[in-house]
């Protein structure tokens, strides 16, 4: 099912047909959507078409830790929203294989976004969907969330690594792909101890399109600006992203 207002309004956003976008989501700001979840994903693929690629993370961080140490490709939930959940278990929608750090994606980069995501050891490394998105053009939207919850903007402090950003040492986890077969690797693990991630700040240094999708206010941003500008500040001040306490 396809809300036409949403359409409209992704579309008013600067959302355009054989885009890649990442898209981060709250379904609840939205207001009412006859359909749920599945008219939001529907609307989504209508506005991007068939040349599009439509990725949304599918973390699993909450149920898959050091602790926990188990990931599965088909079984282990998304920890991120409802819309999230929904597109991980729709038919032809493919997953990368990283324990905390999934992707979701379906479409014509699908493969190639997340394919290279097993070959890294930490959440966003350079062959991370995460990463990647530039290369392919790639947008991010940020719908009813605010900006804070940027996932991509982790591979960029992942280049300058910050006394914040990792969890000391590396943990092993066992991988469990669609098929049975197990892959057992270590990995890094993201910390953020004493310190408040503050992405929003973002919109002081880059173009930012900022207008309402339904009832939330939503937020499209070009991830080859994002890149650029996100890297010069990091240069200047590693911290700005985010706030210590």
């Amino acid at each position: 099912m396809i809300d036409f207002k949403m359409a409209e309004d992704l579309s008013a956003l600067g959302l355009t047909g054989g885009d890649v976008v990442l898209v981060h989501s709250s379904l609840s700001s939205l207001g009412y959507v006859e359909g749920g979840a599945d008219t939001v994903i529907d609307t989504l693929l209508s506005v991007i078409g068939e040349e599009g690629t439509l990725l949304m993370p599918a973390l699993s961080y909450r149920t898959v830790r050091p602790e926990t140490p188990v990931f599965s490709l088909k079984e282990s939930p998304s920890c991120v929203g409802r819309i999230t959940e929904t597109f991980r278990l729709r038919n032809g929608v493919k997953r990368s294989m990283h324990p905390s750090h999934s992707v979701c994606a379906i479409g014509k980069y699908a493969d190639q976004l997340l394919d290279g995501h097993i070959d890294t050891d930490t959440p966003a490394g350079a062959t991370s969907p995460f990463a990647l998105l530039p290369k392919f053009g790639g947008k991010l939207l940020m719908l009813g969330c605010g900006l804070n919850p940027n996932t991509s903007i982790h591979a960029i402090e992942e280049q300058f690594r910050p006394a914040y950003l990792m969890r000391d040492g590396k943990f092993l986890f066992k991988l469990i792909g669609d098929d049975g077969k197990i892959i057992e690797k270590e990995y890094e693990f993201h910390n953020f101890a004493k310190t408040a991630q503050r992405y929003d700040r973002l919109a002081d240094l880059m173009t930012v399109s900022k207008g309402k999708v339904k009832d939330a206010e939503a937020f499209l941003l070009d991830t080859n600006e994002m890149w650029r500008v996100a890297t010069e500040k990091m240069r200047e001040d590693p911290y700005y992203f985010v706030d210590r306490y």
